[in-house]
C-alpha cells in the first residue's frame, strides 16, 4: 500500500507563486513515474504534470512556461513549483502515480487563485 500526502496548497493572488509539496509512504519501491494532478468543481480531473524516476517531465499545454514539477527520491517527494497564478488554476491538487491508480488518490490540497 501506498499513500500520498500533498500540502503547500493556499490562497494566492494571480500572478503569485506556490510550491506544492507530495510526500510518499508505503510500498514507494513501486513508485516510478509520478504525476500532478488537479480538479476544478464541476470539471474532470487532470494530469497538470508528470515526471518520470529520471526525471524526464511533461507538462499539460495550460501550465506549460509556469509549472515546474520536480522529485527527490532521497525524500520521497514529489514537488510542484508555480509561477505566474491565474484564476483558472484554482483548484484541489493531487498526486499520484503516472497513469493514477484509483486506491492512492490522497486528500489533495487546495489552490485559490484570487484578488
Amino acid at each position: 500500500q501506498v499513500q500520498f500526502v500533498e500540502s503547500g496548497g493556499g490562497l494566492v493572488q494571480p500572478g503569485g507563486s506556490l510550491r506544492l509539496s507530495c510526500a510518499a509512504s508505503g510500498n514507494i519501491f513501486s513508485l516510478r513515474a509520478m504525476g500532478w494532478y488537479r480538479q476544478a468543481p464541476g470539471k474532470q480531473r487532470e494530469l497538470v504534470a508528470g515526471i518520470t524516476s529520471d526525471s524526464f517531465t511533461n507538462y499539460a499545454d495550460s501550465v506549460k512556461g509556469r509549472f515546474t514539477i520536480s522529485r527527490d527520491n532521497a525524500k520521497n517527494t514529489v514537488y510542484l513549483q508555480m509561477n505566474s497564478l491565474k484564476p483558472e488554476d484554482t483548484a484541489a491538487y493531487y498526486c499520484n502515480k503516472l497513469p493514477p491508480v484509483g486506491q492512492y488518490w490522497g486528500q489533495g490540497t487546495q489552490v485559490t487563485v484570487s484578488s
